[in-house]
C-alpha cells in the first residue's frame, strides 16, 4: 500500500476522533475540564477551536498545512498526556491521547 494513502487515511481518522470528541461527545469534555482537571472554561473552548482548526488543516491538499495541522495537534497532544499525569488519570483515559500523539509524530516524520 502507498505510504501516501496510508497518511491520508490517518489525517483523515485523526480529524474525525478529534471531532467526534470535541463536537458530539462535547458535555463529557466539559465535564472533564471541569471536574478532572479543575481548568477554566476559556482553556477549554480555545483547546476546542484549536483542535478542530488544526483538525480542519488535516483534510487540506496542501502540504504545508497539512504539517501545520499536524504539528499543532501533536503540541496539543502533549499537554493533553501531561495533564493525565498532572491528575493522575486511569491509562484507558489517557489512551485517546497518548494514541493520536504517536500518530501525529508518525506523519510528520514520514
Amino acid at each position: 500500500m502507498n505510504v501516501e494513502i496510508i497518511a491520508s487515511a490517518v489525517n483523515i481518522v485523526i480529524a474525525a476522533t478529534l471531532f467526534f470528541v470535541w463536537v458530539v461527545r462535547y458535555d463529557n469534555i466539559v465535564e472533564e475540564f471541569k471536574n478532572d482537571y479543575n481548568y477554566p472554561d476559556w482553556l477549554r473552548d480555545l483547546t476546542g477551536i484549536l483542535k478542530l482548526s488544526c483538525s480542519a488543516m488535516l483534510l487540506s491538499a496542501d502540504p504545508q498545512m497539512n504539517n501545520l495541522g499536524l504539528l499543532g495537534i501533536t503540541v496539543l497532544m502533549f499537554f493533553a498526556m501531561m495533564t493525565h499525569v498532572k491528575v493522575k488519570s486511569a491509562p484507558r483515559k489517557a489512551l485517546p491521547s497518548i494514541s493520536l500523539f504517536l500518530l501525529c509524530l508518525f506523519l510528520l516524520f514520514v
